[in-house]
């Protein structure tokens, strides 16, 4: 399967398996680091793919561990992850038109194995579990509005 996806990334992005295989795998680590429930369902039902996402991180140097795992789930840490995930992409040489290639490829192929449509597959491959806000002595919430 992951062979597959990265054969029609390439084929549709224009670019070569290498390049398509390095740019898979900085989107799967980027909806890592962001925690969301799909990825974890990618990597237990598609083999191969949680290690080209470690492979990759270890090659760009993205941050691991714990503290960066718990920073990257917040609000404001899920933006980083996107656009840093954006950056890197493009650092990989991809340009506009690859990268929505890539995102429409990794949409169709991996929505039709989990019965998403390609919107709500990049939805929900980004999407983390929400941090519980802190809730006031009076049972409001303490965030700011």
């Amino acid at each position: 399967m992951l062979k597959d996806l990265i054969s029609v990334a390439a084929i549709e992005s224009g670019l070569e398996e290498p390049n398509a295989r390095h740019a898979v795998g900085i989107v799967f680590n980027a909806a890592q680091r962001q925690g969301g429930d799909l990825i974890e369902r990618i990597f237990a039902q598609v083999p191969g793919a949680r290690t080209l996402s470690a492979s990759t991180a270890k090659l760009e140097g993205t941050p691991i561990g714990a503290i960066a795992q718990l920073i990257e789930q917040t609000p404001g840490g899920r933006q980083h992850v996107t656009f840093d995930m954006f950056l890197r992409l493009q650092r990989a040489g991809l340009g506009h038109s690859e990268i929505a290639s890539l995102m429409s490829t990794i949409s169709r192929v991996l929505g039709a194995r989990f019965s998403l449509g390609e919107t709500a597959l990049i939805a929900a491959l980004f999407e983390g579990s929400t941090p519980a806000i802190p809730a006031d002595d009076h049972g409001r919430s303490s965030a700011v509005a």
